[in-house]
Protein backbone atom coordinates (compact mmCIF):
# COMPACT_ATOMS: atom_id res chain seq x y z
CA UNK A 1 0.00 0.00 0.00
CA UNK A 2 3.00 2.37 0.48
CA UNK A 3 4.50 1.47 -2.34
CA UNK A 4 1.05 2.60 -4.29
CA UNK A 5 0.70 5.67 -2.40
CA UNK A 6 4.37 7.07 -3.06
CA UNK A 7 3.11 6.36 -6.86
CA UNK A 8 0.08 8.00 -6.92
CA UNK A 9 2.05 11.28 -4.86
CA UNK A 10 4.49 11.05 -7.73
CA UNK A 11 1.93 11.07 -10.53
CA UNK A 12 0.34 14.09 -8.77
CA UNK A 13 2.66 16.36 -8.58
CA UNK A 14 4.80 15.29 -11.35
CA UNK A 15 2.31 14.34 -14.16
CA UNK A 16 3.60 17.19 -16.67
CA UNK A 17 6.59 16.05 -16.63
CA UNK A 18 5.64 12.89 -17.96
CA UNK A 19 3.19 14.29 -20.25
CA UNK A 20 5.24 15.95 -23.02
CA UNK A 21 7.07 12.54 -23.45
CA UNK A 22 4.23 10.64 -23.88
CA UNK A 23 2.88 13.04 -26.30
CA UNK A 24 5.55 13.68 -28.12
CA UNK A 25 5.27 10.47 -31.09
CA UNK A 26 1.80 11.56 -31.62
CA UNK A 27 2.48 14.63 -32.40
CA UNK A 28 5.70 14.11 -34.51
CA UNK A 29 3.49 12.09 -36.57
CA UNK A 30 0.71 14.45 -36.84
CA UNK A 31 3.25 17.87 -37.22
CA UNK A 32 5.27 15.95 -39.95
CA UNK A 33 1.84 14.83 -41.63
CA UNK A 34 0.28 17.99 -41.87
CA UNK A 35 3.69 19.72 -43.05
CA UNK A 36 4.60 16.96 -45.58
CA UNK A 37 0.92 16.36 -46.94
CA UNK A 38 -0.60 19.30 -46.73
CA UNK A 39 1.51 22.39 -46.70
CA UNK A 40 4.85 21.11 -48.80
CA UNK A 41 3.32 18.41 -51.39
CA UNK A 42 0.02 20.49 -52.24
CA UNK A 43 1.99 23.86 -51.88
CA UNK A 44 2.18 26.40 -54.28
CA UNK A 45 5.86 25.82 -55.46
CA UNK A 46 4.80 21.98 -56.25
CA UNK A 47 2.83 22.39 -59.37
CA UNK A 48 2.24 19.00 -61.28
CA UNK A 49 1.51 18.53 -64.79
CA UNK A 50 0.76 15.68 -66.68
CA UNK A 51 2.53 14.84 -70.19
CA UNK A 52 0.84 12.58 -72.71
CA UNK A 53 3.89 11.01 -74.74
CA UNK A 54 2.64 9.25 -78.93
CA UNK A 55 5.54 7.09 -79.65
CA UNK A 56 6.37 6.46 -83.30
CA UNK A 57 4.86 3.53 -84.98
CA UNK A 58 7.86 1.92 -84.83
CA UNK A 59 11.16 2.15 -83.11
CA UNK A 60 13.99 0.81 -84.42
CA UNK A 61 16.49 1.13 -80.81
CA UNK A 62 16.33 -1.08 -78.07
CA UNK A 63 15.30 -1.23 -74.83
CA UNK A 64 18.21 0.55 -73.95
CA UNK A 65 17.25 3.52 -74.94
CA UNK A 66 14.64 3.43 -72.71
CA UNK A 67 17.03 2.50 -69.85
CA UNK A 68 19.23 5.55 -70.41
CA UNK A 69 16.05 7.94 -69.83
CA UNK A 70 15.36 6.63 -66.23
CA UNK A 71 19.77 6.79 -65.89
CA UNK A 72 19.70 10.67 -67.07
CA UNK A 73 16.24 11.29 -64.81
CA UNK A 74 17.90 9.42 -61.51
CA UNK A 75 20.06 12.87 -61.37
CA UNK A 76 17.53 15.13 -60.37
CA UNK A 77 18.35 13.54 -56.77
CA UNK A 78 19.67 16.14 -54.28
CA UNK A 79 18.62 14.93 -50.34
CA UNK A 80 16.42 17.83 -48.47
CA UNK A 81 18.48 18.72 -45.33
CA UNK A 82 17.12 19.64 -41.78
CA UNK A 83 15.62 22.83 -42.26
CA UNK A 84 13.95 21.26 -45.35
CA UNK A 85 12.83 18.74 -43.96
CA UNK A 86 11.41 19.81 -40.38
CA UNK A 87 10.26 23.50 -41.65
CA UNK A 88 9.57 23.43 -45.12
CA UNK A 89 7.97 19.82 -45.03
CA UNK A 90 10.37 18.56 -48.05
CA UNK A 91 10.75 14.96 -47.88
CA UNK A 92 13.48 12.85 -47.67
CA UNK A 93 12.22 11.03 -50.49
CA UNK A 94 10.84 13.86 -52.75
CA UNK A 95 10.21 15.67 -54.73
CA UNK A 96 11.63 13.88 -57.24
CA UNK A 97 8.66 11.28 -57.96
CA UNK A 98 8.18 10.87 -61.80
CA UNK A 99 4.61 8.77 -63.02
CA UNK A 100 5.12 6.90 -65.69
CA UNK A 101 1.64 5.78 -66.50
CA UNK A 102 -0.94 3.73 -69.00
CA UNK A 103 -4.12 4.17 -69.44
CA UNK A 104 -6.84 2.58 -71.22
CA UNK A 105 -10.13 4.84 -71.31
CA UNK A 106 -12.78 2.94 -73.15
CA UNK A 107 -10.54 1.17 -75.36
CA UNK A 108 -7.88 3.71 -76.25
CA UNK A 109 -4.70 3.77 -74.70
CA UNK A 110 -2.45 6.73 -73.32
CA UNK A 111 1.15 7.05 -72.37
CA UNK A 112 1.37 9.31 -69.66
CA UNK A 113 3.89 10.88 -67.63
CA UNK A 114 3.18 13.07 -64.44
CA UNK A 115 6.32 15.79 -63.14
CA UNK A 116 6.73 18.60 -61.37
CA UNK A 117 6.19 21.71 -64.18
CA UNK A 118 10.45 22.77 -62.82
CA UNK A 119 11.31 19.47 -64.66
CA UNK A 120 9.16 19.68 -67.93
CA UNK A 121 12.26 20.30 -69.89
CA UNK A 122 14.95 18.24 -68.80
CA UNK A 123 12.58 15.37 -69.37
CA UNK A 124 11.40 16.13 -72.69
CA UNK A 125 14.57 16.89 -73.84
CA UNK A 126 15.76 13.28 -72.40
CA UNK A 127 13.02 11.57 -74.07
CA UNK A 128 13.83 13.40 -77.67
CA UNK A 129 17.14 12.24 -77.29
CA UNK A 130 16.34 8.79 -77.39
CA UNK A 131 13.02 9.32 -79.67
CA UNK A 132 13.42 12.26 -81.38
CA UNK A 133 10.01 11.00 -83.48
CA UNK A 134 7.57 10.69 -80.70
CA UNK A 135 5.59 14.09 -79.55
CA UNK A 136 5.00 15.10 -76.25
CA UNK A 137 2.13 17.61 -74.85
CA UNK A 138 0.54 18.75 -71.68
CA UNK A 139 -2.82 17.48 -71.31
CA UNK A 140 -5.60 17.75 -68.73
CA UNK A 141 -5.46 14.68 -65.95
CA UNK A 142 -7.43 11.92 -66.86
CA UNK A 143 -8.36 10.96 -63.51
CA UNK A 144 -10.52 14.40 -63.04
CA UNK A 145 -12.77 13.03 -65.96
CA UNK A 146 -13.97 10.37 -63.28
CA UNK A 147 -16.71 11.48 -60.78
CA UNK A 148 -14.06 11.57 -57.68
CA UNK A 149 -16.75 10.06 -55.44
CA UNK A 150 -15.97 6.57 -57.05
CA UNK A 151 -17.63 3.88 -55.80
CA UNK A 152 -20.94 5.40 -57.06
CA UNK A 153 -24.23 4.76 -58.42
CA UNK A 154 -22.41 4.56 -62.07
CA UNK A 155 -18.69 3.36 -61.64
CA UNK A 156 -17.32 0.80 -59.48
CA UNK A 157 -13.60 0.41 -59.16
CA UNK A 158 -11.18 -2.38 -58.29
CA UNK A 159 -7.51 -1.39 -57.55
CA UNK A 160 -4.31 -3.34 -56.21
CA UNK A 161 -0.57 -2.21 -55.48
CA UNK A 162 2.12 -4.45 -56.39
CA UNK A 163 5.33 -6.19 -54.16
CA UNK A 164 8.24 -8.19 -54.85
CA UNK A 165 8.07 -11.56 -53.86
CA UNK A 166 11.77 -11.73 -53.11
CA UNK A 167 13.83 -9.39 -51.05
CA UNK A 168 15.02 -6.26 -53.72
CA UNK A 169 18.48 -7.74 -53.85
CA UNK A 170 16.89 -10.46 -56.65
CA UNK A 171 16.29 -8.75 -59.76
CA UNK A 172 12.91 -9.60 -61.88
CA UNK A 173 13.55 -10.92 -65.55
CA UNK A 174 14.74 -7.93 -67.93
CA UNK A 175 14.78 -7.25 -71.56
CA UNK A 176 18.00 -9.06 -72.23
CA UNK A 177 16.14 -12.53 -71.05
CA UNK A 178 13.36 -11.62 -74.12
CA UNK A 179 15.67 -12.67 -76.72
CA UNK A 180 18.51 -15.53 -77.58
CA UNK A 181 20.46 -13.15 -80.18
CA UNK A 182 23.51 -11.13 -78.48
CA UNK A 183 22.22 -7.61 -77.66
CA UNK A 184 24.99 -6.34 -80.87
CA UNK A 185 23.35 -8.53 -83.32
CA UNK A 186 19.70 -8.50 -82.30
CA UNK A 187 17.13 -8.50 -85.65
CA UNK A 188 14.55 -5.65 -84.74
CA UNK A 189 11.34 -8.10 -86.36
CA UNK A 190 12.86 -10.90 -84.30
CA UNK A 191 12.80 -8.74 -80.85
CA UNK A 192 10.04 -10.03 -78.58
CA UNK A 193 8.75 -6.99 -76.51
CA UNK A 194 6.58 -7.77 -73.33
CA UNK A 195 4.55 -4.84 -73.99
CA UNK A 196 2.52 -6.21 -76.89
CA UNK A 197 0.37 -8.23 -74.64
CA UNK A 198 -0.36 -5.31 -72.43
CA UNK A 199 -1.15 -3.17 -75.52
CA UNK A 200 -3.75 -6.05 -76.83
CA UNK A 201 -5.16 -7.01 -73.39
CA UNK A 202 -6.17 -3.03 -73.02
CA UNK A 203 -7.04 -2.67 -76.73
CA UNK A 204 -10.39 -4.96 -75.84
CA UNK A 205 -11.63 -3.13 -73.22
CA UNK A 206 -15.19 -1.89 -73.75
CA UNK A 207 -16.14 1.93 -73.86
CA UNK A 208 -17.61 1.25 -70.21
CA UNK A 209 -14.47 0.05 -68.57
CA UNK A 210 -11.06 1.71 -68.11
CA UNK A 211 -7.94 0.12 -66.92
CA UNK A 212 -4.74 2.66 -65.42
CA UNK A 213 -1.30 1.59 -64.60
CA UNK A 214 0.65 3.60 -62.13
CA UNK A 215 4.42 3.25 -61.63
CA UNK A 216 5.52 6.13 -59.61
CA UNK A 217 9.42 6.27 -59.47
CA UNK A 218 11.50 8.16 -56.54
CA UNK A 219 15.93 8.05 -57.29
CA UNK A 220 17.92 6.93 -54.32
CA UNK A 221 21.58 7.86 -53.55
CA UNK A 222 23.97 4.90 -53.27
CA UNK A 223 24.18 5.06 -49.72
CA UNK A 224 21.43 2.95 -48.77
CA UNK A 225 20.41 -0.24 -46.57
CA UNK A 226 19.64 -2.60 -50.19
CA UNK A 227 22.80 -1.88 -51.71
CA UNK A 228 25.06 -3.53 -48.48
CA UNK A 229 22.46 -6.26 -48.65
CA UNK A 230 23.09 -6.66 -52.28
CA UNK A 231 26.81 -6.77 -51.52
CA UNK A 232 25.97 -9.27 -48.66
CA UNK A 233 23.67 -11.50 -50.42
CA UNK A 234 26.27 -11.23 -53.52
CA UNK A 235 29.08 -12.73 -51.21
CA UNK A 236 26.88 -15.50 -49.80
CA UNK A 237 25.80 -16.80 -53.31
CA UNK A 238 29.83 -16.80 -53.95
CA UNK A 239 30.48 -18.61 -50.91
CA UNK A 240 33.37 -16.13 -50.25
CA UNK A 241 34.44 -16.52 -46.83
CA UNK A 242 33.61 -13.57 -43.88
CA UNK A 243 36.49 -11.34 -43.13
CA UNK A 244 38.08 -12.75 -39.51
CA UNK A 245 37.98 -9.49 -37.25
CA UNK A 246 41.63 -8.82 -35.64
CA UNK A 247 41.43 -9.05 -31.65
CA UNK A 248 42.37 -5.68 -29.82
CA UNK A 249 45.80 -5.56 -29.12
CA UNK A 250 45.22 -5.07 -25.62
CA UNK A 251 43.09 -8.15 -25.56
CA UNK A 252 46.29 -9.79 -27.41
CA UNK A 253 48.69 -8.61 -24.53
CA UNK A 254 46.33 -10.04 -21.77
CA UNK A 255 45.74 -13.27 -22.94
CA UNK A 256 49.72 -13.77 -23.82
CA UNK A 257 50.90 -12.59 -19.98
CA UNK A 258 48.12 -15.03 -19.02
CA UNK A 259 48.62 -18.37 -20.87
CA UNK A 260 52.23 -17.97 -21.77
CA UNK A 261 51.32 -18.57 -24.97
CA UNK A 262 50.90 -17.08 -27.86
CA UNK A 263 48.23 -18.02 -30.31
CA UNK A 264 49.68 -19.05 -33.80
CA UNK A 265 47.71 -18.46 -36.79
CA UNK A 266 47.56 -20.69 -39.57
CA UNK A 267 45.83 -19.84 -43.15
CA UNK A 268 45.30 -22.33 -45.27
CA UNK A 269 44.84 -21.41 -48.54
CA UNK A 270 41.86 -22.81 -50.72
CA UNK A 271 43.09 -24.84 -53.32
CA UNK A 272 40.14 -24.39 -55.73
CA UNK A 273 38.42 -20.54 -55.49
CA UNK A 274 34.63 -20.78 -53.71
CA UNK A 275 33.68 -19.38 -57.05
CA UNK A 276 34.48 -21.97 -59.22
CA UNK A 277 32.51 -24.32 -56.57
CA UNK A 278 29.25 -23.00 -58.06
CA UNK A 279 26.72 -24.44 -59.91
CA UNK A 280 25.33 -23.11 -63.39
CA UNK A 281 22.21 -21.91 -61.94
CA UNK A 282 24.12 -20.61 -58.59
CA UNK A 283 26.15 -18.12 -61.26
CA UNK A 284 23.65 -16.94 -62.98
CA UNK A 285 21.58 -15.68 -59.60
CA UNK A 286 24.66 -14.60 -58.48
CA UNK A 287 25.46 -12.37 -62.16
CA UNK A 288 22.07 -11.14 -61.75
CA UNK A 289 21.86 -9.91 -58.18
CA UNK A 290 25.47 -8.06 -59.07
CA UNK A 291 23.96 -6.45 -61.89
CA UNK A 292 21.05 -4.85 -60.16
CA UNK A 293 22.98 -3.18 -57.75
CA UNK A 294 25.85 -1.93 -59.66
CA UNK A 295 22.89 0.05 -61.58
CA UNK A 296 20.95 3.21 -60.19
CA UNK A 297 18.37 2.31 -58.17
CA UNK A 298 14.78 3.46 -57.71
CA UNK A 299 12.11 3.26 -54.45
CA UNK A 300 9.01 2.23 -56.52
CA UNK A 301 5.33 1.71 -56.14
CA UNK A 302 2.62 0.15 -58.95
CA UNK A 303 -0.69 0.32 -58.31
CA UNK A 304 -3.60 -0.29 -61.19
CA UNK A 305 -7.01 1.35 -61.27
CA UNK A 306 -9.57 -1.00 -63.34
CA UNK A 307 -13.09 1.22 -63.68
CA UNK A 308 -16.11 -0.66 -65.21
CA UNK A 309 -19.77 0.82 -65.18
CA UNK A 310 -22.26 -0.98 -62.98
CA UNK A 311 -24.87 -2.95 -65.03
CA UNK A 312 -22.66 -3.26 -68.13
CA UNK A 313 -22.46 -6.18 -70.27
CA UNK A 314 -19.53 -8.31 -70.56
CA UNK A 315 -17.45 -7.40 -67.77
CA UNK A 316 -15.21 -10.08 -66.22
CA UNK A 317 -11.50 -10.67 -65.41
CA UNK A 318 -10.00 -7.51 -67.39
CA UNK A 319 -9.03 -6.26 -63.47
CA UNK A 320 -6.22 -8.98 -63.87
CA UNK A 321 -5.16 -7.71 -66.49
CA UNK A 322 -1.97 -6.02 -64.28
CA UNK A 323 -1.25 -9.22 -63.09
CA UNK A 324 -0.92 -11.18 -66.19
CA UNK A 325 1.28 -8.21 -67.59
CA UNK A 326 3.53 -8.65 -64.74
CA UNK A 327 4.02 -12.64 -64.58
CA UNK A 328 6.03 -12.32 -67.91
CA UNK A 329 8.71 -10.81 -65.55
CA UNK A 330 8.69 -13.70 -62.91
CA UNK A 331 11.67 -16.19 -62.66
CA UNK A 332 11.44 -18.64 -60.37
CA UNK A 333 14.89 -18.54 -58.72
CA UNK A 334 15.31 -14.58 -58.90
CA UNK A 335 11.63 -12.29 -58.52
CA UNK A 336 8.51 -11.54 -59.75
CA UNK A 337 5.99 -8.79 -58.42
CA UNK A 338 3.07 -9.76 -56.97
CA UNK A 339 -0.23 -8.08 -55.37
CA UNK A 340 0.21 -6.25 -52.22
CA UNK A 341 -2.65 -8.23 -50.05
CA UNK A 342 -3.12 -5.02 -47.84
CA UNK A 343 -4.28 -2.93 -50.80
CA UNK A 344 -6.07 -5.08 -52.52
CA UNK A 345 -9.53 -4.17 -52.69
CA UNK A 346 -11.22 -6.97 -51.55
CA UNK A 347 -12.64 -8.14 -47.70
CA UNK A 348 -13.14 -11.63 -46.22
CA UNK A 349 -13.83 -10.57 -42.67
CA UNK A 350 -15.86 -8.08 -40.33
CA UNK A 351 -17.98 -5.32 -41.44
CA UNK A 352 -17.11 -6.43 -45.63
CA UNK A 353 -19.30 -4.11 -46.62
CA UNK A 354 -18.14 -0.93 -45.26
CA UNK A 355 -14.48 -1.63 -44.85
CA UNK A 356 -14.60 -2.71 -48.67
CA UNK A 357 -15.87 0.67 -49.78
CA UNK A 358 -13.57 2.91 -47.77
CA UNK A 359 -10.22 0.47 -49.07
CA UNK A 360 -12.26 0.96 -52.90
CA UNK A 361 -12.00 4.86 -51.66
CA UNK A 362 -8.56 5.23 -50.61
CA UNK A 363 -7.12 3.36 -53.40
CA UNK A 364 -8.74 5.76 -55.98
CA UNK A 365 -7.67 8.54 -54.16
CA UNK A 366 -4.05 6.95 -53.57
CA UNK A 367 -4.07 6.59 -57.11
CA UNK A 368 -5.15 10.42 -58.10
CA UNK A 369 -2.61 11.90 -56.05
CA UNK A 370 -0.03 9.16 -56.73
CA UNK A 371 0.95 8.81 -53.59
CA UNK A 372 2.95 5.84 -51.53
CA UNK A 373 1.23 2.66 -50.73
CA UNK A 374 2.28 2.75 -47.04
CA UNK A 375 0.68 6.82 -47.02
CA UNK A 376 0.23 8.41 -44.52
CA UNK A 377 3.54 6.36 -43.26
CA UNK A 378 6.93 7.16 -44.80
CA UNK A 379 7.91 5.68 -48.27
CA UNK A 380 9.90 3.20 -46.69
CA UNK A 381 6.93 1.82 -44.65
CA UNK A 382 8.68 2.11 -41.15
CA UNK A 383 5.60 3.52 -39.31
CA UNK A 384 6.70 6.70 -37.58
CA UNK A 385 4.05 6.53 -35.17
CA UNK A 386 0.65 5.47 -35.43
CA UNK A 387 -3.25 4.45 -33.74
CA UNK A 388 -3.24 0.77 -36.01
CA UNK A 389 -3.33 -2.47 -33.99
CA UNK A 390 -0.32 -4.14 -34.59
CA UNK A 391 -2.40 -7.01 -37.14
CA UNK A 392 -3.78 -3.94 -39.24
CA UNK A 393 0.23 -3.34 -39.47
CA UNK A 394 1.98 -4.25 -42.89
CA UNK A 395 3.20 -7.75 -42.72
CA UNK A 396 7.25 -8.13 -42.47
CA UNK A 397 8.69 -10.59 -45.23
CA UNK A 398 9.82 -10.58 -48.50
CA UNK A 399 8.06 -8.27 -50.43
CA UNK A 400 7.05 -5.84 -47.72
CA UNK A 401 4.85 -2.34 -47.33
CA UNK A 402 4.00 -1.80 -50.92
CA UNK A 403 7.32 -0.71 -52.24
CA UNK A 404 10.05 -1.92 -54.46
CA UNK A 405 13.70 -1.30 -55.04
CA UNK A 406 14.12 -1.10 -58.99
CA UNK A 407 16.93 -0.11 -61.05
CA UNK A 408 17.06 1.71 -64.61
CA UNK A 409 17.05 -2.09 -66.27
CA UNK A 410 14.04 -3.27 -64.56
CA UNK A 411 11.92 -0.39 -64.79
CA UNK A 412 12.84 0.05 -68.79
CA UNK A 413 11.50 -3.52 -69.00
CA UNK A 414 7.96 -2.79 -67.28
CA UNK A 415 7.63 0.65 -68.93
CA UNK A 416 8.84 1.61 -72.22
CA UNK A 417 7.23 2.26 -75.79
CA UNK A 418 5.90 -0.19 -78.21
CA UNK A 419 8.39 -1.43 -80.18
CA UNK A 420 6.17 -1.39 -83.13
CA UNK A 421 2.53 -0.77 -82.91
CA UNK A 422 0.18 -3.60 -83.72
CA UNK A 423 -3.11 -1.99 -82.31
CA UNK A 424 -4.98 0.61 -83.61
CA UNK A 425 -6.22 1.85 -80.08
CA UNK A 426 -2.60 3.20 -79.55
CA UNK A 427 -2.39 7.01 -81.26
CA UNK A 428 1.24 6.97 -82.54
CA UNK A 429 3.29 9.45 -84.78
CA UNK A 430 3.41 8.52 -88.92
CA UNK A 431 5.86 11.23 -89.20
CA UNK A 432 8.16 14.10 -87.45
CA UNK A 433 6.94 17.34 -88.02
CA UNK A 434 9.76 19.59 -88.30
CA UNK A 435 10.65 23.17 -89.39
CA UNK A 436 11.85 25.05 -92.45
CA UNK A 437 15.28 24.22 -92.84
CA UNK A 438 18.12 27.00 -92.02
CA UNK A 439 19.06 27.99 -95.33
CA UNK A 440 15.35 28.67 -96.53
CA UNK A 441 15.29 32.49 -97.63
CA UNK A 442 12.82 34.62 -95.87
CA UNK A 443 12.55 37.81 -98.39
Amino acid sequence: MEVLLILGLILKNWWWFFLPIILFFPAKFFYLWWIRWEVWYKGPKNKWILLEVKPPKEILKPFRAMEDIFSIVWGVYDSANWRERWCEGEMTEGPYWISWEIASIGGKIHFFIRILEVWRDMVESTIYSQYPEAEISIVDDYTKNISQDVPNEEWNVYGEDFSSFRDDCYPIKTYPMFFEEKPEVIKEEKRLDPMDSLLEALSRLTPDEQFWLQIVTDPVANEIPWLAKGRALADKLAKRPEPTKAKPIAQEAAEILITGKQEEKEEKPEIIPPEFKLTPGEREILAAVENKIKKPGYKTWIRIIYLSKKGAPRLGGNHKIGRSYFNQFMTEDLNLIVFYGPTRTKIHWWLRERRLYLRKRKQFKNYIDRLPSTFPRTMSGEPTWSFSLPFNLPPRGPGIRGTIMLNTEELATIYHFPAKIITPALPYVEAKKGGPPPSLPTE
